[in-house]
Formats: structure tokens, C-alpha cells, sequence
């Protein structure tokens, strides 16, 4: 028969630490992004239009890791919602799609979400080893860039 005492703890992996640290950090902004009307692919998707104006749908759709098919979904569903538009918008020329003011606004308002998350689980009341990971991460990539 086991005991507690018998059992040793799990192997360590980056991956499933990173792969849960991710769902929280998921399910937070969903949360804060919810009453905004939107999600944490629909801000990818805000964000990714924001940075490169007059992207086309192929180009989002590597950014974004999803088919042409569903960011032509998305970017219609946004249009019906009035935070983007395609300035050519002619049948058989590429699209150029950018984001309306209120789309701007919209953008404007879920990056004060993303700073209260990044704060609430990283910032200095945070997990000690939340706040390591949140650091290191920010170098990593700080030092990539430069």
C-alpha cells in the first residue's frame, strides 16, 4: 500500500509549467476582456492590424496562426462591429485592412486589461516565481531585440 510518504513529486517540465501559467494568464484577460466584447483572439487580431495598417488576410493569418478562412470570419465580424475596415474593399484587389477609431479606442481600452493582468500576475504582490517567469520572459525578449 502507498503513503504520502511514499510518493515522490512529478517531474519538472517547462512545458506543462509554461502550458498552465499560460491558461491562467487566458483565462484572466478573458476576464478582464469581457466586458469590453472581446477575447484574447480578437485582441491578437486588433493588435496585429494595429501594428502593420493595410494588412492583408494572409498576413494575419501567419501572424495569427489561423487559416485565411477564419480571419476572414474574424475581420468580417469586426467590420460588422465598426473596429476595422478594408480601405480597398474592391472585388478582386488585395485587402488593406486597418482599424477604425473606434477600433483604436477599443485597443486602447484592453491594453489598460493587459497592464492590470501583467501587474496582478507578475508585478511585485504576485507569486515570487510568477513574477521570476514574468521577468524573465520580458528579458528574453528585451535581449532578442536588441
Amino acid at each position: 500500500m502507498s503513503t504520502d510518504n511514499d510518493r515522490t513529486p512529478p517531474v519538472t517540465s517547462a512545458s506543462i509549467i509554461i502550458l498552465t501559467l499560460a491558461r491562467r494568464v487566458e483565462t484572466e484577460l478573458n476576464a478582464g476582456l469581457s466586458p469590453l466584447d472581446l477575447t484574447v483572439g480578437r485582441l491578437g487580431l486588433l493588435g496585429h492590424i494595429s501594428g502593420i495598417p493595410g494588412a492583408s488576410f494572409s498576413e494575419l493569418a501567419r501572424m495569427s496562426g489561423i487559416s485565411v478562412q477564419s480571419v476572414h470570419t474574424a475581420v468580417k465580424a469586426l467590420a460588422a462591429a465598426g473596429l476595422v475596415h478594408d480601405r480597398t474593399a474592391r472585388a478582386g484587389s488585395a485587402s488593406a485592412i486597418e482599424l477604425t477609431p473606434e477600433g483604436e479606442r477599443l485597443l486602447q481600452a484592453a491594453r489598460q486589461v493587459v497592464v492590470a493582468v501583467d501587474e496582478r500576475l507578475f508585478g511585485p504582490e504576485a507569486d515570487p516565481v510568477q513574477r521570476r517567469i514574468g521577468a524573465g520572459v520580458i528579458d528574453a525578449f528585451r535581449d532578442a531585440t536588441s
